[in-house]
């Protein structure tokens, strides 16, 4: 058995719960590596792409994190989650312009609206 059999190893609903278990105990270039070969194989879903994204930017890998969340955001929108990691990844990448727009749609995504932004219905 190979180095990588333990990582390939199961169904892909097995390889996702061992990509959490990993992620959940701050494995988080362990936890990419399993997520990377499962969005290979299976693309158009948004959670394992966006868990890659969650793991890639807390491993600082923050390119990275940038490309999942535009992929997530490709296949979804209107993900206010994915919206507001962009917005955040940009940041802690110097990018305070580029990511502004991200963090404003993430609030209203979200429902957070700042006060005086609407008017008072009477």
């Amino acid at each position: 058995m190979n180095e990588n059999s333990y990582y390939e190893y199961g169904t892909a609903a097995e390889r996702w719960d061992r990509a959490q278990l990993f992620f959940d105990a701050k494995e988080y270039g362990t936890a990419a590596r399993i997520l990377g070969a499962l969005v290979e194989e299976v693309p158009e879903q948004v959670a394992p792409r966006l868990l890659l994204a969650r793991a890639y930017y807390h491993s600082a890998r923050l390119a990275k994190a940038e490309t999942e969340l535009l992929a997530v955001l490709d296949r979804d929108p209107v993900e206010h989650y994915a919206r507001l990691m962009l917005g955040r990844t940009l940041e802690r990448q110097g990018r305070a312009a580029e990511a502004a727009p991200h963090l404003r749609l993430a609030a209203a995504l979200a429902g957070d609206f700042p006060r005086g932004s609407r008017e008072e219905s009477a």
